[in-house]
């Protein structure tokens, strides 16, 4: 499946529907080049979720935690960018987040691939050469 996002006003659908396919998906690893707009994605997510804080880039801290107090849901955030090797999430306790129940979505999980859970979502997104972004599903 794919989601094109034509500009940023866009953007909001575009986060409707990927929130659709998710469902009850708990598990969701955010690919493509630096500047792809993984980060603006979430924080799209993040706001149609109604979560309390915007959401921000998690490269330093690693993981960023989300509430609701709406919804009483819970969302964590995960760069895995600066990551050189699996061993470093399990250092975090990335089993633990996983199985949380809580939806889980991660950056740069290029670093981590060979752990990552059989359900993966994996969303793709490609900036197009009119700068729109194509987001594949797999």
């Amino acid at each position: 499946m794919e989601i094109i996002i034509k500009d940023m006003e866009d953007l909001p659908r575009a986060a409707a529907e990927l929130l659709e396919v998710i469902g009850e998906r708990r598990i969701v690893a955010l690919r493509g080049k630096m500047g792809a707009g993984k980060t603006t994605l979430v924080a799209e997510l993040m706001r149609q979720l109604k979560m309390d804080d915007e959401a921000s880039s998690p490269t330093f801290a690693i993981a960023n935690e989300y509430h609701s107090s709406e919804t009483g849901q819970t969302v964590y955030h995960f760069d895995f960018y600066r990551l050189e090797s699996p061993a470093e999430a399990y250092d975090i306790g990335i089993e633990d987040y996983w199985d949380s129940g809580n939806l889980c979505l991660m950056e740069w999980t290029e670093n981590i691939e060979d752990i990552l859970p059989d359900e993966t979502l994996f969303v793709e997104i490609e900036e197009l050469s009119d700068h729109s972004r194509r987001i594949t599903l797999n």
